[in-house]
């Protein structure tokens, strides 16, 4: 009977929510608005690639002086200069607009800035003056030079693939702390999409003053569980509706979106990693929902419930303020406070376990945390709802709920 109550629990739940209007207004928004960034990403780089290419043909009539010896006479002609014997009348030539642009390069160029003074062409065009300097003096050091692969060097144009170990194995690097931060990502999507409506799930029954007639026919423990079922269900509907556009833009917009083209097959899966991410996962959440639903039980209303949601959530960002010190020194105090400080331990320690700086002791002793503080939060749950349900006016008092819970 308990089994079957449970499950009609979770599949009223589940339908009553994606039934709502704003259920699906609210979850469509966010797809939608980042279907709409792409495009117009998608729209600005179309155009601002035209502009370019369009611009590669055209030649920029200017003068220059070269101090520095380094230019070649018959690169600067092909560039569309000319050599500027009065600089001070080219200048003046720029500003009557006789000239379009004068570059004088300085004797010592790698100590000094050579200036390019040219024609207002508004903010993002006055850069090709400068463009068509460094061009120029490229071109002429390479001709120098005499070797493109020597220069490339000169420039470091090149590269340096790094293979680090890492207990006598090759370590994944970035490409191993992808797929365990992929926890800390769904646990940030749960709590902040799901928080607050976790928060006021069990004050809808209480403000329709329905509560003691549920009561009757349903244990406490049943309906909170399946509430807590339902919420996550609904959370993967969200997440699979959040992906879906940026998976499209990724596929089919990903040069025009000037995203990096990552090699799946190159993404290094640690399967201890991955155990001990998803154990934190579920009970970083096992914790946060116990404590969301322990304080709707004890408010009147939602009004005053969203108090709580508000220290919630600084609760678990509080951990990103201090990410860089995560990264260069994790075994530091206050990242050790954070890491087994309940309310900071989830973020915390995924972050820790996706970089590869969380112990297997550390990871042992969080993970043994969240769940045992965990149950004890979600049975306090269960005994706030069951003593407080149908107090409608005013806060809960605990000293009374375990007084009763005794007698």
């Amino acid at each position: 009977m308990a089994r079957h109550n449970l499950g009609t629990v979770v599949s009223f739940e589940v339908t009553r929510t994606l039934k709502k209007k704003q259920f699906w207004l609210t979850t469509l928004l966010v797809p939608v608005v980042i279907g709409i960034v792409i495009a117009l990403i998608v729209l600005s780089n179309t155009a601002t690639d035209s502009k370019v290419d369009s611009q590669k043909d055209a030649t920029l009539r200017f003068t220059y002086s070269d101090a520095s010896g380094y230019i070649d006479p018959a690169i600067a002609t092909a560039f569309g200069g000319t050599l500027a014997t009065d600089p001070d009348q080219a200048i003046a030539d720029v500003k009557s607009g006789q000239s379009a642009a004068y570059f004088s390069y300085p004797a010592q160029p790698t100590k000094e800035a050579t200036t390019a003074y040219g024609a207002d062409l508004g903010i993002f065009d006055n850069g090709k003056y400068s463009s068509v300097a460094t061009q120029l003096m490229v071109a002429s050091a390479q001709e120098k030079i005499g070797d493109p692969t020597l220069t490339g060097l000169a420039r470091g144009s090149f590269q340096v693939d790094a293979v680090t170990y890492k207990d006598g194995a090759v370590s994944g690097g970035i490409l191993g702390a992808i797929a365990p931060l992929l926890f800390l990502l769904i646990f940030y999507v749960v709590i902040v999409m799901l928080g607050n409506q976790m928060l006021t799930s069990t004050l809808e029954e209480k403000e329709n003053r329905v509560t003691e007639m549920i009561l009757t026919t349903l244990n406490p423990t049943t309906l909170i569980m399946g509430k807590i079922i339902s919420l996550f269900i609904i959370g993967i509907v969200q997440m699979l509706v959040f992906i879906l556009p940026v998976l499209f833009g990724y596929l089919f917009f990903r040069t025009s979106l000037s995203l990096p083209d990552v090699d799946f097959s190159q993404l290094i899966v640690n399967p201890g990693q991955m155990v001990v991410g998803a154990l934190l996962l579920i009970g970083g959440f096992t914790l946060f929902m116990g404590t969301l639903v322990a304080a709707g039980a004890i408010m009147p209303t939602a009004k005053e419930a969203s108090q709580v949601f508000g220290i919630v959530m600084a609760l678990v960002f509080v951990p990103l303020y201090a990410v860089s010190l995560v990264v260069s020194d994790p075994h530091a105090l206050i990242v050790q406070l954070f890491t087994f400080f309940p309310y900071s331990a989830p973020v915390t320690a995924m972050l820790r376990n996706g970089l590869g700086s969380l112990s297997p002791l550390e990871s042992g002793i969080v993970i043994a945390e969240l769940f045992i503080l965990g149950g004890i939060v979600l049975r306090l749950a269960v005994q706030l709802f069951r003593y407080g349900s149908v107090e409608y006016t005013k806060r809960v008092s605990l000293r009374t709920v375990f007084a009763r819970s005794r007698g």
